[in-house]
């Protein structure tokens, strides 16, 4: 069933039924936010990465897989593991061609599956589930262990000379624990290859971009994104903070959801309250417990009056984005798909986000709301399709 998830039944349980545009919803039956929907874009079911550090392929194939509604192509569930297969072995190639000087983790970007869409093609969740160890939930966590300790071996070089099968043997354990990715599989009726189940879904990857905003670079100009998944060294447009906030809007009001690239370890991010937020006074907010699930504590119980009812944010500046991504305040934690756009009862924006952390973990079944002063403060970057963007700013950035 394809997503409105926004739909709340009377005893306030969050439905998967199509909320309308100017519905009414809450995030929880006793929440002091009242939420109004100004636009709410269909989105594919919200999945379970659980136990990996694989958002990125799992946000930017959600994303994917909102353009094939978007574009006329249907609804389909594309393999998140098809993509990991691929990107694990070429970031070890990288890693042992660079001595170890680079990135080796299960992290990565957006870009990754624009690279090996292009490269390997893609083929359905029902054709690659990435399950091949004797897991229901996607579990790297001995995983990505041996990946790295085999890197690192290959690396030290004992033998004073890469071996000749260094790279068949690695590869052999990434097939052994996910699988090894299909030549040629049928789906609905016909048969395909990867490549060929690619093109049929005619996305151009080409139309695709990477946009951030910060001033260590000049705006319009294109940059490498400073950050450690970027481990292709893939570069971004750079444009002012209002500009990024005008294209995100702009986006979302003219039926185009996008990736979204952000910092979720924040005090403000109440992942179990279906909230993300800036408030000018964090003093109030209480982490209680951790969150091992998802590695950075970003679900962690969070007790405050500022998630019960609205409160006054932060007023973000240029100035203050740019000193947070200085000082390492702001990080690259995660990656989600932002769907839509509500108003809570005092007329102030939220974005509608689609995580993939399961549909338990709170009341909006896996979505939550962030609010305009967290995305502007905390975004890292976002991809979506050109045409997505003002004509006026594609100007500015020469496309």
């Amino acid at each position: 069933m394809m997503k409105n998830y926004l739909t709340i039944l009377a005893a306030l349980l969050f439905t998967a039924a199509h909320a309308q545009d100017n519905s009414t919803i809450k995030i929880k039956p006793e929440s002091g936010y009242n939420f109004k929907v100004v636009k709410d874009l269909e989105a594919t079911p919200v999945q379970d990465q659980y136990k990996t550090g694989t958002c990125w392929s799992f946000s930017a194939l959600g994303f994917f897989e909102s353009e094939l509604i978007r574009t006329g192509k249907g609804e389909h569930n594309l393999s998140e593991m098809y993509v990991v297969n691929h990107t694990y072995k070429e970031k070890a190639e990288r890693y042992v061609r660079m001595h170890g000087k680079t990135n080796f983790g299960a992290g990565g970007a957006f870009v990754d599956i624009a690279h090996i869409w292009k490269k390997y093609g893609i083929v359905p969740e029902s054709e690659y589930s990435g399950l091949n160890y004797g897991a229901e939930k996607h579990n790297h966590s001995e995983l990505d262990n041996i990946l790295e300790a085999y890197a690192n071996a290959v690396i030290e070089n004992k033998q004073k000379g890469l071996t000749t099968q260094w790279k068949k043997g690695y590869d052999a354990v990434v097939d052994t624990y996910l699988g090894e990715v299909p030549a040629e599989f049928e789906y609905r009726g016909n048969k395909y290859t990867p490549q060929s189940f690619a093109a049929e879904l005619e996305l151009n990857m080409d139309d695709y971009i990477s946009i951030t905003s910060y001033t260590h670079h000049d705006f319009y100009d294109k940059f490498m994104l400073e950050i450690p998944d970027n481990w292709l060294h893939v570069e971004s447009y750079n444009v002012p903070l209002e500009e990024m906030m005008t294209i995100i809007d702009n986006a979302i009001l003219n039926g185009y959801t996008f990736a979204w690239g952000a910092d979720v370890s924040e005090k403000g991010f109440a992942f179990r309250e279906g909230l993300a937020i800036a408030p000018e006074d964090e003093s109030t907010i209480e982490v209680k417990g951790k969150d091992d699930k998802n590695f950075n504590n970003a679900g962690a119980d969070k007790v405050s009056n500022a998630f019960q009812e609205p409160v006054k944010q932060l007023e973000v500046s240029q100035e203050l984005r740019q000193q947070q991504f200085d000082n390492w305040e702001t990080t690259d934690d995660h990656g989600m798909q932002v769907t839509g756009i509500v108003e809570d009862q005092n007329g102030d924006k939220y974005y509608m986000v689609k995580n993939s952390w399961g549909t338990t973990y709170n009341n909006i079944d896996g979505y939550f709301f962030a609010s305009e002063a967290y995305v502007k403060l905390k975004t890292m970057n976002i991809y979506l399709h050109k045409d997505a963007v003002p004509k006026e700013i594609l100007k500015k950035m020469q496309i």
